[in-house]
């Protein structure tokens, strides 16, 4: 029999809404793969996290911010989506109306910043896929 060597990751879209449409969190990635790309604040979930816990504590150590509440919106592993090898994304949603909240990147991203939805750089691994999908149900 052989072990499996897949791994869980989460990805969080925090939403916050304008009147152009609204803006999404990136964070520039510290670390290779996609050393300098903008991608969504996310990371490997840890042994016997629950994954809503996993979004939350991600967000907060790569942006300085925290969230209440977060919706699972779905999973996201096609093969290949992470050069790292067979990475299954659980995607979450929050969202944010506070303006004032100024993210401060830390852990493994080296900026974070608030994006128009309109006007989002390239981003890393299939992170626009997921935005994409978070905003049909925004």
């Amino acid at each position: 029999m052989r072990t499996s060597k897949i791994f869980v990751t989460v990805d969080i879209v925090v939403h916050q809404p304008t009147l152009a449409g609204g803006k999404i969190l990136l964070i520039q990635r510290k670390n290779p793969p996609f050393e300098n790309q903008w991608a969504l604040p996310g990371g490997f979930v840890d042994e016997n996290e629950n994954l809503p816990d996993a979004a939350q504590r991600e967000l907060l150590e790569e942006t300085s911010i925290r969230v209440q509440h977060v919706e699972q919106l779905k999973a996201f592993g096609k093969p290949g989506r992470d050069p790292r090898g067979h990475m299954v994304s659980v995607a979450f949603l929050a969202r944010i109306t506070d303006e004032h909240q100024k993210p401060e990147a830390a852990d493994d991203a080296q900026d974070a910043q608030w994006f128009s939805v309109n006007h989002l750089p390239t981003l890393a691994f299939d992170h626009a896929e997921i935005i994409n999908f978070a905003l049909t149900k925004i």
